[in-house]
């Protein structure tokens, strides 16, 4: 019996499809075709007749007929649709109440201790096989848990429009095929940049749940049991998601070519000096010096200063003029 989703009990189906399959009937007629005494066939017939999927004649005996099931049930199916889809909104409301003050009175909520190697892969990859919209990485030089070009899952992730932001240390290029993993992961959507140093590898999926190390474990997939914790919304997820994002600012873009080299790998961005006129534009620019007296002070249109200052930016991969300014800092260009 299928219609009681449409609020029709299993015997009222089983009355209203011999209704729908004679035609019409009197009482006598499908209690007996139904097997049921003649008082629990009037009853039916009469709940049937009041949710408006039968019909009788005013004569005696009464002759019974079925509603069309178009118009008697899919209204019903919609109105149980409706009620359903309401019903799971207010579900998923309580669920997610019930879990922050589950995390609220429960740390086990809030954080999760992982041991071991396998533990650890399994969990990188079903984050990532749920993530809707971004993956957060801090990638260190030799592997713990899932050695560079084995994480299938996050060019599956990509593909369906996940975007990932990777960082990378230098000395991870230094491993066995990671600028050629690297290349094909900036190929595929990644989005990377590279710093000298990381100070530990993370993996955070939609700015909800974090995966890092609370004893590192032993490099290259070595027999010592890596310790991991999984981290769940919390003042430190939002502390783990400060620290990418101060990485990120300060990290240099990695550019890869027609040809399949990469650059910035080493993470301090390009070494050339600064022409004498964009040095000077950029210490004015730091000590705070507004664009139209930049351009008054050193001959130049205030077009051509906004011009070389946004190129500065791009050579320098900074989105704001702060970051410019420290990414100069960093690059000995003052």
């Amino acid at each position: 019996m299928v219609l009681e989703v449409a609020g029709v009990s299993p015997e009222e189906e089983a009355v209203y499809r011999l209704l729908v399959t004679s035609g019409r009937a009197t009482t006598e007629d499908l209690a007996q075709r139904a097997g049921l005494p003649h008082a629990d066939a009037a009853r039916i017939l009469g709940s049937l007749a009041s949710k408006g999927l039968a019909s009788h004649t005013d004569g005696t005996p009464r002759v019974f007929r079925a509603a069309p099931p178009d118009v008697a049930l899919l209204p019903r199916l919609k109105r149980s649709a409706d009620a359903l889809e309401l019903a799971q909104f207010e579900a998923a409301r309580l669920i997610e109440s019930y879990r922050d003050t589950m995390r609220r009175h429960d740390a086990g909520q809030l954080l999760e201790v992982i041991t071991g190697a396998e533990a650890l892969r399994q969990h990188l990859r079903q984050i990532q096989a749920g993530a809707q919209d971004e993956m957060l990485w801090f990638c260190k030089a030799q592997y713990v848990a899932m050695p560079s070009g084995s994480n299938a899952e996050e060019y599956q992730a990509l593909a369906r429009g996940v975007r990932y932001r990777v960082l990378y240390e230098k000395a991870f290029f230094e491993d066995e095929g990671a600028v050629d993993n690297v290349v094909t992961g900036v190929r595929a959507g990644e989005v990377a940049r590279a710093v000298p140093h990381l100070p530990l590898r993370l993996a955070i999926a939609d700015r909800t749940v974090a995966i890092f190390p609370l004893v590192a474990g032993g490099p290259h997939g070595s027999p010592e049991e890596p310790t991991t914790a999984l981290v769940r919304d919390s003042n430190l997820l939002a502390a783990l998601i400060a620290l990418f994002e101060r990485y990120w600012e300060d990290a240099v873009p990695l550019n890869v070519d027609g040809a399949g080299a990469i650059s910035g790998t080493d993470g301090a961005g390009p070494s050339d000096a600064l022409s004498p006129i964009d040095r000077k534009l950029l210490s004015l620019l730091v000590a705070g010096v507004a664009d139209k007296a930049i351009a008054s002070q050193m001959q130049l249109s205030r077009r051509t200063v906004q011009r070389r200052i946004q190129a500065m930016m791009e050579r320098a991969g900074a989105a704001t003029r702060m970051q410019l300014a420290w990414q100069a800092a960093r690059r000995g260009w003052l």
